[in-house]
């Protein structure tokens, strides 16, 4: 059986890249651009994704989107 990652809002950027590489393209066509910054260790995706303007719902949505790729 295959263990499913499951992926939040409040996870560090490095780590949501470290468990899932191919969320960088999603955060990337959300408006998220800081996946190599040297902030993106400490930084939660949803305090990125604040900073640069994202909505709740955008931020919703890509956390969806990864999590759709990182249980494939």
């Amino acid at each position: 059986m295959v263990k499913q990652v499951k992926i939040t809002k409040e996870m560090s950027i490095e780590d949501i890249l470290n468990k899932c590489p191919d969320a960088a393209e999603v955060m990337f066509s959300g408006g998220l651009h800081c996946v190599g910054c040297h902030v993106a260790a400490s930084e939660s995706l949803e305090d990125g994704a604040k900073a640069h303007g994202l909505s709740d719902k955008q931020i919703a949505d890509m956390v969806k989107e990864i999590n759709k790729l990182s249980n494939k």
